[in-house]
């Protein structure tokens, strides 16, 4: 009887140590998302960079998703723990959440994004604008409320639907056919449908984002926790924004690298590849690293309140929770965020 209890406990034991946390990860098949992107690819090679570090008893499971709001989705569902994603989306979501279902953990990069106008010279001056049409990549994203925003602050009445200028939401690949037929004027996106615009479609850059933020900083893509898994897995997640944070370190020494893995992780996943010239141009404009340029995120915030996406002044007070990776940057000896 002995022998069986103790065959019981062993095989018991094997049963619990063969049982493994699982992480489940979202991010975009874009260049924005490179941390991510990077990562996934790693792992399907199986040299995971987060499996490395944050041990054996840890399984990652790798989402991709094509739109912010989708991704936000699958954290209110559970569906995912953590993910890459823009700043207007996890706006909304916090907003639409009531503040309970997620948190900004960390940032991943910055810049990208620009506002492109037709090479005939039809667009030349601010005043240009009036009467043409811009297109942004998605109604109430981030780049959508940047473009009005600054088409208001040039003093252009636009709405919804219409006013002095015509702002369409028009999905980047779309926007590249049309503004290729010269049926768009202006384009207001991110990279690398900025480069794509300008080697593929003759655009030129009209404004760069950067030159509308303090030192050229503003955030493009960030690290989002659902609440749940920052409360019930807090040394897990710490784990992960220290690896975040070493990655990000890792993709900045070596961008040879880092963007061959990069684009043949795009190619799994969209099936195309960016050709060298669109991927080295594109990788230029910007900046991958783990300070969400919390600033940046409330001034968007404000600015989809002004211009009428936002019907209440929204209320941010809990979107973020930095603790962790202020403790990681402690630690490694980095100055902290705020």
């Amino acid at each position: 009887m002995k022998w069986l209890i103790a065959a019981i406990l062993f095989l018991t034991g094997l049963n619990s140590h063969a049982e493994k946390v699982v992480i489940r990860v979202g991010h975009f098949p874009n260049i924005t998302h490179a941390q991510g992107v990077i990562a996934h690819g790693l792992s399907r090679a199986g040299k995971g960079w987060f499996e490395e570090r944050l041990g054996p008893d840890v399984q990652i499971e790798w989402f991709v998703y094509n739109a912010g709001p989708t991704a936000m989705e699958a954290i209110f569902t559970k569906a995912i723990d953590i993910t890459y994603v823009g700043p207007n989306p996890a706006i909304n979501a916090h907003l639409k959440a009531k503040g309970d279902e997620i948190r900004i953990v960390a940032g991943a990069c910055s810049g990208g994004a620009a506002l492109v106008v037709q090479g005939d010279d039809r667009i030349k001056t601010d005043a240009d604008f009036k009467g043409k049409k811009i297109a942004t990549p998605q109604l109430g994203n981030t780049q959508d409320v940047a473009a009005r925003a600054w088409l208001q602050s040039k003093g252009l009445r636009i709405t919804m639907t219409g006013g002095d200028a015509l702002v369409i939401p028009t999905a980047n690949p779309d926007q590249l056919a049309l503004f290729q037929k010269g049926d768009l004027d202006a384009v207001w996106t991110v990279e690398p449908w900025v480069t794509r615009l300008h080697l593929e479609a003759g655009a030129k850059v009209y404004l760069d984002e950067a030159a509308l933020w303090p030192e050229g900083k503003y955030v493009t893509t960030h690290l989002v926790s659902s609440v749940k898994f920052l409360q019930d897995q807090p040394a897990l997640l710490k784990k992960w924004i220290a690896a975040h944070v070493e990655l990000t370190e890792w993709i900045n020494a070596h961008p040879a690298e880092a963007k061959q893995i990069l684009n043949e992780e795009i190619k799994a996943e969209t099936t195309k590849a960016l050709p060298a010239s669109t991927l080295e141009s594109a990788w230029q404009r910007l900046r991958l690293t783990h300070d969400p340029v919390s600033s940046s995120l409330l001034k968007s915030a404000e600015d989809a309140h002004r211009i009428g996406f936002l019907k209440t002044q929204p209320d941010l007070s809990r979107i973020y929770d930095l603790r962790l990776l202020n403790e990681v940057l402690k630690e490694k000896n980095l100055p902290q965020v705020k």
